[in-house]
């Protein structure tokens, strides 16, 4: 029996160790985030509390009967049903390596001593989170050194960085479109906006014949961008548009705008481009964007605008949706021109330029139109999208949690737009269910709470010459 009750006590610290390294995952390995910021609090108590208050409360017959029966099973199907399950990184395998070790000196030592007691087996999750943390520190100091000597030993390098509360994915891709018909060019893949993501690009991916690197760089705390312009010194400084996106976690909008404002504490900065939403002082270095920004027309086949450059007004098409794209590409003309491209080079980049997957991608299939805007998240965005798609003939349907990171009144604006505009609202999760069925027709309205039931709802849902928007995507930790 003794060997029974070790064997359900190793497998319960391996359970609790991954389910935090899952959640730290999710939240950049912040623990403070994990537990004061997570929107799935029940989960906490479900799949880590429960079963340790229950491990000193009940004899382990019955601890046994409750690990095997009812946790461990319900643990594997929570795993299963995740959208976002825990990726293996050489973080995560150190992680779990310390802990299964400490896990099996403890439960040792406690064999070998009479004197230990159950307040110590929990222990073996403090110890590897500790050495977790000091490793990959000194992990990352090594691999940040490296990085930034490999960066600087490429010849010839323009160095190009980019942020934003909202499109600077958008602007990142576009620029790297249009850019890479003239100039040798790298962009950091997919999201990555971390130093950390960032660090490990440099080292591993980063070809070293490139003219021109675009890498974007996001936040959540004050310093994050200034660190990545520390290491990337770059020469050219994008910042797009700035809002209240991830309010929650910079308390005021000012906190927001100087956060986005590090990236211009580059030691090599020569040009900088701003949106104007961002309130700086006139400089020779800086030039403010969208300049006489005019949009002509925006529908579901792409957007038409005119802009001031170099004192003359060019007219651009791009078949691409969502008119404030306009601001985004305005960026990129100025700096694609900074850099030397012409103004005809750059028109016929753009008039090429592909839809940025899942950032208001049209697709057809089966009869019906569907808009993908799962990664935008932003409330100025998902009303662009909410407006572009009034203009279908046919039902409209949306797909959407709703704002995430965002305020009530922001997810009330929305809900107001959508049931003007839309015949039929799935609103997926729980997070911003009750604001937005209160404040949206009842009889318009279907929650889905299992996002696993997705294609199901779909099909019985939605039929033939359906036009559906997938607005936001919020992970089901969300």
């Amino acid at each position: 029996m003794e060997y029974f009750n070790i064997l359900t006590h190793i497998l319960l610290i391996m359970c609790l160790g991954y389910y935090l390294i899952t959640n730290l995952q999710w939240y950049n390995y912040k623990l403070e985030r994990v537990v004061l910021k997570h929107h799935k609090w029940q989960w906490h108590i479900t799949y880590f509390l429960a079963p340790i208050v229950l491990f000193y409360l009940i004899p382990s017959i019955y601890y046994a009967i409750y690990f095997y029966a009812l946790y461990l099973t319900s643990f594997v199907l929570w795993n299963k049903k995740l959208d976002r399950p825990l990726v293996l990184t050489g973080r995560v395998k150190r992680f779990l390596a310390v802990l299964l070790f400490a896990t099996f000196a403890m439960t040792a030592l406690c064999l070998a001593s009479p004197d230990c007691t159950n307040i110590f087996v929990f222990i073996p999750l403090i110890i590897a989170y500790g050495v977790s943390m000091i490793l990959e520190k000194i992990f990352f100091i090594s691999f940040k050194h490296k990085a930034k000597q490999r960066h600087e030993t490429i010849r010839g390098l323009k160095t190009i960085a980019i942020t934003a509360s909202y499109g600077k994915t958008s602007i990142k891709n576009y620029l790297y479109h249009v850019l890479q018909n003239k100039f040798k060019t790298y962009k950091t893949p997919r999201s990555v906006n971390t130093i950390a993501g960032i660090v490990l690009d440099v080292n591993r991916d980063l070809p070293d014949d490139t003219q021109v690197y675009i890498a974007e760089a996001g936040a959540r705390v004050k310093g994050d961008i200034e660190e990545i312009a520390m290491f990337l010194e770059p020469q050219i400084c994008v910042i797009g548009s700035v809002g209240e996106q991830h309010i929650e976690y910079f308390k005021t909008l000012d906190n927001i705008i100087h956060t986005k404002m590090e990236l211009l504490k580059s030691p090599k900065m020569d040009k900088g481009f701003v949106h104007e939403s961002v309130p700086i002082k006139e400089y020779d270095s800086i030039t403010k964007f969208p300049n006489n920004l005019h949009i002509t027309n925006s529908t579901l086949d792409g957007i038409w605008f005119d802009v001031e450059v170099d004192g003359n007004i060019e007219n651009f098409h791009a078949p691409i949706l969502g008119s404030f794209n306009a601001i985004n590409l305005t960026a990129v003309i100025l700096v694609a021109h900074h850099l030397g491209m012409t103004i005809d080079e750059i028109k016929k980049a753009l008039e090429t330029l592909p839809q940025v997957e899942h950032r208001l991608q049209k697709i057809e299939a089966g009869g019906k139109v569907i808009v993908d805007d799962s990664f935008n998240g932003n409330l100025e965005g998902m009303l662009e999208a909410v407006n572009i798609c009034s203009t279908y003939a046919g039902r409209k349907v949306i797909v959407t949690p709703g704002l995430v990171e965002s305020t009530d009144e922001a997810n009330i604006l929305l809900a107001n737009a959508i049931n003007e505009k839309f015949d039929y609202v799935i609103i997926t999760g729980d997070l911003n269910s009750h604001l937005l069925s209160s404040n949206i027709d009842e009889s318009k309205v279907f929650i889905l709470k299992d996002k696993s039931m997705m294609e199901t709802t779909l099909a019985e849902q939605t039929i033939s010459g359906d036009l559906i928007l997938f607005a936001n995507d919020a992970p089901n930790f969300i």
